[in-house]
């Protein structure tokens, strides 16, 4: 965090406040086994120039052909974003030199994109809602990757990522904060991975992002902005925006100028540099790709896709809540699909959503955590915590019992009802089993027995005695109970 952020999301500067404003451009690999107009193929991690076609190489002669599922993704992405579908875009080549870029240009979608204005709703802490402006996605090529670290004297290229589909999504300048930006990030990327259409994995380069970064003083125009390319990291994100914020105030009241420059993020000294400045499109030179006729979508496929997509997070977030879980716990479990498919799978086993949240996320994710463990790589199934907290529901076992359970089941596996059977951890129902361990804490204790009659809430510490008693399998409702009618405190 910079020295003087504030919670308002204002900087203070010697000359008063500052306001920083964000734009980001995101690039996100769309989820396809072919490229966008090629058909080799685009895992991760394949052996160098082994997934490249003659088109992917730009050789002389060779016409790309669009990929209807890469365009078909795109729109799923942009129904998603709640944006605008336009039936008719058109590629055009974006002209630049590149020494992993073939064909001197990278085709993409310059004035006519396939996807229009859409938002995004961003939860911040607090409860604050944030709406960002999606201004356009549209779809490009990738380039190749120059490797330098191989030899001393030559450099190589890598072109298995050139031709991989992208979409570049373009917001609105609307984000104030770093905290602001990496919360959009986390949305647009839960939303794509619960699309379908990206893996939203940013160590692989699979989503990265352009940050524009400006800061002026609150209510006057937007100044000039700087970007900070291919960021892949949350954290390094956060650190950048912070940094080039403070950077332009201090060239500002210094009676400086902000010049409109392409910038890296140094992550070992936590500063921004330049590389360049900033082209603009004309030294682009766009005009139509020649080999691609405008893409013309048909509105009845378009809405056959909206017709398909997923339950995404926001509108399950709402049907959460309206099962009674708090805000907070429903953002929680939205968050990763991974995370919402655990807990709805839950759900079918018949488990009270409350009762599921509350298990999951006090018992089962701490436990995760502290091992270091996903949702997916987690020990236990959801059907072996549903059981649990269903037994919890029938008074079979205790909630104290019920976490021994789960260690039982984390560490050695099996099914839980009939690990508490093998191991005799039912809850004890026979009343005068608990009646006698009541009887024996009470007459062990006759000093804690006077001070319960001035302080009534000291009878908590009985129900501890009592259920250390009875190895945690007393019912504690009955436990409370007899308590109060032993030791004469109020109901």
């Amino acid at each position: 965090m910079v020295e003087g952020l504030m919670n308002n999301k204002l900087i203070q500067g010697s000359t008063g406040a500052w306001e920083v404003v964000i734009g980001l451009e995101v690039h996100c690999q769309v989820l396809s086994k072919a490229k966008l107009f090629s058909g080799a193929a685009t895992a991760f991690g394949a052996d160098p120039n082994s997934q490249v076609s003659f088109v992917d190489a730009g050789m002389p002669g060779m016409l790309p052909v669009i990929n209807k599922f890469c365009v078909e993704q795109a729109v799923r992405t942009g129904l998603g974003l709640k944006a605008q579908i336009n039936l008719t875009s058109i590629f055009d080549r974006k002209n630049y030199f590149y020494a992993d870029l073939p064909n001197g240009y990278q085709i993409s979608q310059y004035k006519h994109p396939i996807v229009g204005e859409g938002e995004v709703l961003v939860d911040l802490p607090g409860g604050e809602v944030a709406r960002v402006g999606i201004e356009r996605l549209h779809l490009e090529q990738d380039a190749g990757k120059s490797i330098h670290d191989q030899h001393p004297d030559h450099s190589f290229v890598d072109l298995n990522r050139a031709g991989i589909a992208l979409m570049e999504i373009v917001t609105r300048p609307d984000m104030r904060s770093a905290e602001e930006a990496s919360a959009f990030l986390k949305k647009l990327r839960a939303i794509v991975r619960y699309l379908g259409t990206c893996d939203g994995n940013m160590e692989e380069g699979s989503m990265r992002a352009d940050v524009n970064v400006s800061v002026r003083k609150p209510g006057t125009p937007f100044n000039t902005r700087c970007e900070i390319k291919n960021m892949n990291s949350m954290r390094f994100i956060v650190q950048a925006i912070d940094y080039e914020s403070r950077r332009q105030i201090d060239v500002l009241e210094s009676g400086g100028v902000i010049e409109q420059q392409t910038l890296l993020f140094d992550t070992k000294t936590g500063e921004t540099r330049a590389t360049r400045s900033k082209e603009d499109a004309q030294d682009y030179r766009y005009f139509p790709e020649p080999d691609l006729l405008p893409l013309v979508l048909d509105q009845s496929w378009v809405n056959d896709i909206a017709a398909s997509l997923p339950e995404l997070p926001d509108a399950k977030k709402d049907r959460y809540m309206a099962l009674g879980l708090s805000t907070y716990d429903a953002l929680v479990l939205v968050a990763e699909k991974e995370t919402a498919e655990y807990f709805e799978a839950m759900l079918k086993a018949g488990v009270d959503a409350k009762a599921a949240a509350n298990w999951l996320n006090n018992e089962y994710f701490g436990r995760l955590n502290k091992a270091g463990l996903s949702i997916t790589e987690g020990p236990v199934s959801a059907s072996a915590n549903a059981e649990i907290i269903k037994m919890v529901a029938e008074n079979v076992i205790s909630g104290k019992i019920a976490k021994d359970v789960l260690d039982i089941v984390w560490s050695e596996g099996g099914d839980p009802r009939a690990i508490v059977e093998a191991k005799g951890l039912k809850q004890v129902t026979d009343t005068s089993a608990i009646e006698k361990a009541v009887d024996e804490v009470i007459a062990a204790n006759p000093e804690k027995v006077e001070q319960v009659k001035l302080k009534p809430a000291l009878a908590g510490w009985f129900v501890g005695q009592v259920m250390k008693a009875t190895g945690g399998k007393a019912n504690p409702g009955t436990v409370n109970a007899l308590l109060k009618t032993r030791l004469g405190l109020p109901d």
